[in-house]
C-alpha cells in the first residue's frame, strides 16, 4: 500500500493516519491544544521548515481539522484555530500524552501537568465504555467487523 492511499483503507486507524499520522502534524495539533495558533509560532517552536509546516497546515485545513482565519490584511496574516472536527481529537492527543508520561517520563517526571478545570486536580485520562462506565483496557474489548468493513 502507498502511503497516499492509507486514507482509503476500510479501517479507521488508517483513515486517521492518513490526515494525522505524521510526527509533525502530530506535534502541530499538540500545540495547537496549547493555545498556539500562529505561522511564525509553530515554526518557531517545532523548527520545521517553513515548507513542510506550510504543507501540514495546509492538508490539517483542507481535512477539516483546523480553520485558517484572516487577523490581519496587510500584510495578509492567519491564525489556525482548531474545528470541532479537531478539538475531537483532544482524547487522541491526551492518550499519547499519557503513554509518553507513563512509559518515557524522565526521572524529573512529567514535563506538563494537565489540569481538570472542573475539580482543579491534575487527572489521567481514563479510557472508559460508553455503556457502562467501565475502565477500558485491550484486553476488555472484542472487535467484530461493522457494515464498512471490508467484504
Amino acid at each position: 500500500m502507498r502511503w497516499d492511499e492509507i486514507g482509503n483503507e476500510a479501517c479507521s486507524v488508517a483513515r486517521t493516519v492518513g490526515v494525522i499520522g505524521d510526527r509533525w502534524t502530530l506535534l502541530i495539533l499538540r500545540d495547537c491544544f496549547l493555545g498556539v495558533r500562529r505561522f511564525d509560532d509553530f515554526q518557531a517552536r517545532l523548527g520545521v521548515t517553513r515548507h513542510v509546516l506550510a504543507d501540514r497546515l495546509k492538508k490539517l485545513v483542507e481535512e477539516g481539522i483546523l480553520a485558517k482565519v484572516k487577523y490581519e490584511d496587510r500584510p495578509p496574516r492567519y491564525d489556525y484555530r482548531l474545528t470541532d472536527d479537531g478539538r475531537a481529537l483532544h482524547p487522541v492527543i491526551m492518550a499519547i500524552v499519557h503513554w509518553g508520561d507513563t512509559h518515557r517520563v524522565t526521572k524529573k517526571g512529567r514535563p506538563l501537568l494537565h489540569t481538570h478545570k472542573t475539580c482543579g486536580h491534575v487527572f489521567d485520562p481514563v479510557m472508559t465504555c460508553s455503556h457502562c462506565a467501565e475502565p477500558l483496557t485491550a484486553r476488555a474489548v472484542e472487535v467484530r467487523p461493522g457494515p464498512g468493513a471490508a467484504a
